[in-house]
């Protein structure tokens, strides 16, 4: 052979692997994206019954077209925390049966007939025609769905290109007795194996492997003996993409890529044993027979139609395996109850965004509910303190931090990626609202040290200013119910019915604080449990609005608008019908008390002596003012007032529209920045 003979074969057969991998890994993706994240949702759901678990795993490896990624798959489902190892051993059993579907149809290569529908079937002669109709969705179709499907066409043309293009480079060597004789030192049993494990290893695919054999076989003598070895050996060499994923995996991740690994070496082994001393002893004939296409094929599903089903029953010696080579400790056991949800944002769910997606809302819903377990536990401490319970909202609330933290950072991460117009109405929804449940874990926090504060110092409301509180609560409580359904299912008719109640909310909260300064006058409250009042409804109130910043948001991306304050003032303007009728029904559900009219003139006399400034505040309709009514309980002479509230009580202030709280200005400064990632 000369040098430009072995320059052409080289370069054929290199080629024609780089394209057969290439398109491989193309349509594979393809369709993945095509399932949406479904498979992995349907995984997740269909694996308590082992056998159901198996056929599963068996269909899903088919449809993708890959063993490696299939137990990739598993392996960051285990990792995540929604697949338990028990329920993962039976999947990756079924992959490696599913894997064999594709040797099946690269062996369709094999047709060959002088009968022109036939000769159809053979996919080189249609692939031709497959490879200008996905060019033709891939380039011009608009929906992503068709986009999907012309990648998973595209995907299995150049497979079947590059396999074409390795039979051909290597169709020279069909009487070459220098390659006969190498490829007989594979009919070494040890040899051959070995070459199926570090070929496989480094190209990452037994499905590459097997294919290259079976190219191989279209166009040179290769017989059984040659063949079995390294396909066995592939069966090995394949379980590296899994153990390479799980590197960074957690010792669950780490364990379900073991388990691939122990099973195909005891399948491996088991086989080799039993099948060449069986040979030694009866001295199989076929194995001196050529293979072919279908030969290789039928070597690769035989191995695993009969090991994978007889191992079922046995799997979980395949877990325990795992078990003893990582044991479980205890720091284990306490990291996998404080993370759990959290690991449900597995990188390697990032190579399928709908599906990342999927999981990133659910862990946005985890945290919401961790955000109204702190609310519902902090607003009863005003009442009857408890320091467990305390601590018990200072751990939700920073559980919700950890939460908002790496959420954060996983949607931008997702966000890399190419979504479906849907999926990124999605992500924005979800990268927005996560921000306000983390503020309102905040408040909740703050409502239990105002708890804390009050209990140290002895101190209690009086009887009318707890009943009110008690309607303020309900309300609070009832506006973020309504945001987190609304958030929870999308409805957006829910949403709606949540900038009404803010809006009473907003009134309750200075009437609240009117009422107080009213009872402080009458001698009947004291000036301290003023300050906590103030605090507590000032948290009230932020809580809120951060309810309100989530309805809207969930409107204004529905309506394509990214503007959340001109959508509320726009809203409050425009005080249609249904807005008013809603604001009237909340007003009337959490009326406060009524007062009676000589109660609200009446000013204690000692009172007005010591605090005339005050009392002229008290008369003020401005909430500023009312906010700073209590702050300035303490001061008797009006140079000591702060410049703003001398301003307010001389009427030098021009008017402006109210501004909202540095909550909502920080709030919109986030959310334009979040904005701005989105865009770029």
């Amino acid at each position: 052979m000369s040098s430009m003979d072995l320059f052409s074969l080289i370069a054929g057969l290199l080629g024609g692997l780089a394209l057969f991998m290439y398109g491989m890994n193309v349509m594979s993706g393809g369709l993945t994206k095509t399932a949406g994240g479904k498979l992995e949702s349907a995984l997740s759901k269909v694996t308590a019954h082992p056998i159901i678990a198996y056929l599963f795993g068996v269909g899903v490896t088919a449809l993708v077209q890959s063993s490696s990624a299939s137990t990739v798959m598993v392996v960051g489902l285990v990792n995540s925390g929604i697949m338990t190892l028990k329920e993962a051993v039976n999947v990756i059993l079924g992959a490696n049966l599913g894997t064999t579907f594709t040797a099946w149809l690269l062996s369709l290569n094999a047709i060959s007939s002088d009968n022109f529908l036939i000769n159809l079937l053979k996919p080189t002669s249609f692939t031709p025609f497959l490879a200008i109709i996905g060019i033709v969705l891939y380039m011009f179709s608009k929906s992503d769905k068709k986009n999907n499907i012309g990648l998973i066409l595209i995907g299995f043309s150049v497979l079947m290109f590059g396999m074409s293009m390795m039979s051909d480079a290597v169709s020279p060597l069909e009487n070459n007795k220098g390659f006969q004789n190498i490829l007989m030192t594979f009919s070494n049993p040890i040899i051959g194996f070995l070459v199926g494990v570090l070929f496989t290893m480094v190209i990452q695919s037994s499905a590459g492997t097997i294919g290259i054999m079976q190219a191989l076989a279209a166009s040179v003598h290769i017989t059984y003996s040659v063949a079995l070895p390294v396909v066995v050996g592939a069966e090995v060499g394949t379980c590296i993409t899994a153990i390479l994923s799980s590197l960074g995996a957690n010792k669950n991740g780490k364990r379900t890529a073991l388990m691939h690994l122990y099973f195909n070496i005891i399948k491996a082994v088991s086989f080799m044993i039993i099948f060449y001393a069986l040979h030694m002893t009866l001295n199989f004939a076929f194995m001196h027979e050529t293979a072919g296409m279908v030969g290789i094929a039928s070597i690769h599903t035989l191995i695993n139609l009969v090991a994978t089903p007889l191992m079922v029953p046995f799997s979980g010696l395949l877990v325990n395996m795992a078990l003893a080579t990582i044991p479980i400790d205890e720091k284990e056991r306490e990291e996998q109850e404080e993370m759990q949800g959290i690991t449900k944002l597995d990188p390697r769910f990032l190579t399928n965004p709908p599906f990342a997606l999927e999981q990133s809302k659910q862990v946005a819903v985890d945290m919401a509910n961790f955000a109204r377990e702190g609310l519902e536990k902090a607003i009863p401490l005003l009442e009857n303190y408890d320091a467990a319970v305390a601590d018990e909202v200072r751990r939700l609330e920073e559980k919700v931090d950890r939460y908002e933290d790496q959420l954060g950072t996983y949607l931008m991460q997702i966000n890399n990626h190419h979504l479906a117009e849907t999926d990124s109405r999605t992500l924005s929804i979800i990268l927005h609202c996560i921000t306000d449940f983390e503020r309102i874990s905040d408040h909740t926090l703050n409502i239990a040290q105002i708890a804390r504060n009050m209990h140290d110092k002895d101190e209690h409301f009086s009887a009318k200013a707890s009943e009110e509180l008690r309607i303020f609560s309900n309300a609070v409580k009832e506006i973020f119910d309504l945001a987190f359904q609304s958030f929870l299912n999308q409805d957006l008719e829910l949403a709606k019915s949540v900038e009404p109640l803010e809006e009473v909310i907003d009134g309750l909260n200075m009437e609240v604080k009117r009422r107080h300064v009213r009872r402080l006058r009458k001698g009947k409250c004291t000036i301290d449990m003023g300050f906590s009042l103030s605090e507590l409804g000032t948290d009230y109130e932020r809580i809120a609005d951060h309810c309100s910043n989530i309805a809207v948001c969930l409107l204004e991306v529905s309506e394509g608008l990214f503007d959340t304050h001109e959508y509320i003032e726009h809203l409050k303007e425009e005080k249609n019908q249904e807005f008013e009728h809603a604001v009237d029904m909340y007003e009337r559900k959490y009326r406060l008390p009524n007062m009676k009219k000589s109660e609200e003139d009446e000013i204690d006399p000692s009172f007005a002596e010591e605090h005339s400034v005050l009392v002229d505040i008290m008369n003020a309709e401005e909430e500023e003012i009312l906010d700073e009514a209590v702050a300035a309980a303490g001061v008797t002479r009006a140079d000591k007032l702060s410049e703003k509230v001398k301003d307010k009580l001389t009427g030098k202030t021009k008017d402006k529209s109210k501004e909202k709280s540095k909550d909502k200005k920080d709030k919109k400064k986030d959310k334009a920045k979040k904005d701005k990632n989105i865009e770029d």
